[in-house]
Formats: structure tokens, C-alpha cells, sequence
């Protein structure tokens, strides 16, 4: 079953973008119960993401960057990961965030927290 994992993990994380994407249009809209709906479940999906990616590479161990390509690709491709390892560990603590202030309806400090929460989580 781990063999299908990434496949369910792509599917989760693109669910999860168009989810987020619904969202953001649904609040310009000011279709504000429909935007947290649409959040909630965006932040449930991104859950079971985690769960399942975690699993995933609890199972499948390390896998080595191959040694054809030329060493600036190698370069490019881990300053990307680097970057996405810390963004990708910040946006739990940004969301829990963002959530909970639109939930208590801190509109204001809810907005301000979400315009870095989007495009991080994105």
C-alpha cells in the first residue's frame, strides 16, 4: 500500500490548492459562511496530507539525489527543498493561527494573519 501513498499525497495537496483557492474567492465574494467551511475542510485535508506523507516516509526511507544531472540542478533543486522544509513547517502554526482567529471573529487580526497564511500555504 505505501507504493500508492505519493499518489494519494499528490491528490490531497492539489484538493487541498483548489480548496484554498475556493476559500479565498468566497471571502472576496464576502460569502463568509461558505468560506469557512470551505477553510475547515481545506485544513482537514491538509491534515490526512501530513498523516499520509509521514507515514509515507516512515516506510520508504531516504531517497538520494541521482548522480546524472549536473551539480547546479542539484544545487537549484535543494535550495528549493530547503526552503519548502521551512515554510512547509511554519504553515501548520500559521493556519492553527488564522483559524482560531477567524473562528473567536478577530476579523482584523484574522485578515492580517491570513495574507501571509495564503500564499505560504499555497
Amino acid at each position: 500500500m505505501v507504493e500508492y501513498l505519493p499518489h494519494i499525497n499528490a491528490s490531497l495537496n492539489a484538493l487541498a490548492t483548489i480548496l484554498l483557492v475556493c476559500g479565498y474567492v468566497m471571502i472576496r465574494r464576502r460569502q463568509e459562511h461558505a468560506h469557512r467551511r470551505v477553510m475547515l475542510a481545506c485544513f482537514a485535508v491538509s491534515i490526512l496530507f501530513l498523516v499520509s506523507y509521514c507515514i509515507y516516509h516512515s516506510k520508504a526511507g531516504s531517497v538520494r539525489f541521482p548522480a546524472y544531472p549536473p551539480p547546479w540542478v542539484r544545487t537549484v533543486y535543494l535550495t528549493i527543498l530547503f526552503s519548502h522544509i521551512v515554510l512547509a513547517a511554519i504553515v501548520p502554526f500559521l493556519a492553527v493561527a488564522t483559524i482560531y482567529l477567524g473562528l473567536r471573529d478577530r476579523r482584523e487580526s484574522h485578515r492580517r494573519l491570513a495574507r501571509w497564511t495564503f500564499p505560504i500555504w499555497l
